[in-house]
C-alpha cells in the first residue's frame, strides 16, 4: 500500500511538472486518458526503481563530492537520473521526453519540491502503523 501510494505521489508530481517545466513531456503510449494515467504510472514506477538502485550507487560512491560542494552536487545527481529515466522509457517507445541537461536539472527540482509537498498531504497515510 505504501509503496504504491508513493507511486501514485510520484505520478501526479510528475503531471505537474509536466506543466511547468516547458522540456520536459510525457509521451503516452495510446491517445486515450487511461494510457496517459498509465503511462504516468509506468514512469513513476521507472524513476522510483530508478532512484533506489542508481540513485543509492550514485550517492554512495560521490559522498566526498555531497561533503564538498554541500549538498548542491544532488541538483546535478537528480538531473542525470532523471535523464536516465527519460532515456529508459524511450527503449519502450513511450514515457519521458527531456529536452536536455538544463530541462532535466529544472526538472528534477519541480518534480522533488511538488513531490516534497505533496508528501506533506498524504504524510499520515504512508506511515508504519
Amino acid at each position: 500500500m505504501r509503496f504504491l501510494l508513493k507511486v501514485i505521489i510520484n505520478a501526479l508530481a510528475l503531471w505537474l511538472t509536466t506543466f511547468i517545466v516547458s522540456g520536459v513531456t510525457v509521451v503516452p503510449y495510446a491517445q486515450d486518458s487511461t494510457a496517459t494515467v498509465l503511462t504516468y504510472l509506468l514512469v513513476a514506477l521507472i524513476f522510483g526503481v530508478v532512484n533506489a538502485v542508481v540513485g543509492t550507487v550514485v550517492r554512495v560512491i560521490a559522498f566526498p563530492l555531497y561533503i564538498l560542494t554541500l549538498g548542491l552536487i544532488s541538483f546535478v545527481v537528480n538531473a542525470l537520473l532523471l535523464l536516465l529515466v527519460s532515456w529508459i522509457s524511450s527503449l519502450m517507445g513511450f514515457g519521458l521526453h527531456v529536452d536536455g541537461f538544463w530541462a532535466g536539472l529544472w526538472g528534477a527540482l519541480v518534480l522533488g519540491i511538488i513531490g516534497w509537498l505533496i508528501g506533506l498531504i498524504f504524510r499520515p497515510l504512508t506511515r508504519d502503523r
